[in-house]
C-alpha cells in the first residue's frame, strides 16, 4: 500500500499504561480503510491519536509526506484532517447551517465555503431542509448526516470517521454507509473507518485491519477476512 496516509510503529501510553503496542497500517489515497475491533480494542486510543488529542510515545503519523504526529489538536485540521467524532459533538444550540459552516474554518476551505455547502447540501438533503432549525432537535440520523457535512466543510484530505453507526437504527446506518461510498466515489476522498460494525464495514472498504489489546493482530482485503472463521466468529457474530 502506498504511503498517502500512514501510521507507523506507533506507541501510545494512557499515564503509565502503553495502550497501543507499534501498530503500523497504510491508506491509499482516495480508498475507504477500515479499522474493526471490539470494545476497548485501542480503536479510540488510535483516534484520539492520530487527532492530536493524545501524543505517542514514539512512532509516527503521516499524512501526504507530512509527519502530524505531534501537531496540536486544534492544528490538526489544518493539516487535512476531518474527524466525525464518536457522538457526533455538533453545537446543539446552533442551526443546522451555523454547525456545517463552523465546518469551513481551516484556511484552505474558507474560499470554497460556498460550493462546498451546495455540494453537502445536495448529498444530504435533509439537511438543507432543516438549516435554520436548532442542530440538538434533529433525530440521530440527522446529527449524523450533519456531522459528515460538517467534516465535508473542511475540506479535508483524510476524512477519519469514529463509529458512525453508534446508538443508530440498522436502517439509519445503511443510509449512512451508502452516504460514506457516494463521498469517497465522488469526491476520491481518503477515509479512514473505525467502526464496530464488522460486517457493514468490510462491506464497503478496500482495505481492513483487525485490531485487539492495542495491537494489529490481522489484515487484509475484505473479502478474505470477511471469509476467515476467526473473524467471522469474533467480530462478524457468525459461527463456521
Amino acid at each position: 500500500m502506498s504511503d498517502f496516509f500512514s501510521v507507523d510503529t506507533l506507541y501510545v501510553n494512557y499515564g503509565e499504561a502503553e495502550a497501543l503496542h507499534g501498530i503500523s497500517l497504510a491508506s491509499d489515497r482516495g480508498k475507504i480503510t477500515t479499522i474493526i475491533g471490539a470494545n476497548g480494542a485501542g480503536k479510540t486510543t488510535l483516534v484520539n491519536t492520530i487527532s492530536g488529542i493524545l501524543k505517542p510515545k514514539s512512532g509516527t503519523i503521516t499524512l501526504n509526506g507530512t509527519d502530524i504526529s505531534r501537531v496540536p489538536a486544534h492544528q490538526v485540521c489544518d493539516y487535512g484532517v476531518a474527524i466525525v467524532p464518536e457522538g457526533r459533538r455538533l453545537f446543539s444550540k446552533l442551526s443546522v447551517l451555523d454547525n456545517l459552516k463552523m465546518g469551513a474554518y481551516p484556511p484552505h476551505a474558507r474560499d470554497k465555503e460556498r460550493s462546498t455547502l451546495t455540494f453537502v447540501q445536495e448529498l444530504f438533503p435533509r439537511l438543507a431542509e432543516r438549516r435554520s432549525q436548532m442542530a440538538g432537535t434533529l433525530s440521530g440520523g440527522e446529527q449524523q448526516m450533519l456531522a459528515l457535512g460538517r467534516a465535508l466543510m473542511a475540506q479535508p484530505s483524510l476524512l477519519l470517521l469514529d463509529e458512525p453507526s453508534l446508538g443508530l437504527a440498522p436502517i439509519i446506518v445503511k443510509n449512512i454507509f451508502n452516504v460514506i461510498q457516494t463521498i469517497n466515489a465522488e469526491t476520491n476522498l481518503t477515509i479512514l473507518l473505525v467502526e464496530q460494525n464488522a460486517n457493514l464495514a468490510l462491506q464497503i472498504a478496500d482495505y481492513a485491519y483487525v485490531i485487539a489489546d492495542g495491537h494489529i493482530v490481522n489484515q487484509g482485503e475484505p473479502s478474505v477476512l470477511s471469509a476467515d472463521d476467526s473473524i467471522k466468529k469474533a467480530y462478524l457474530g457468525l459461527e463456521h
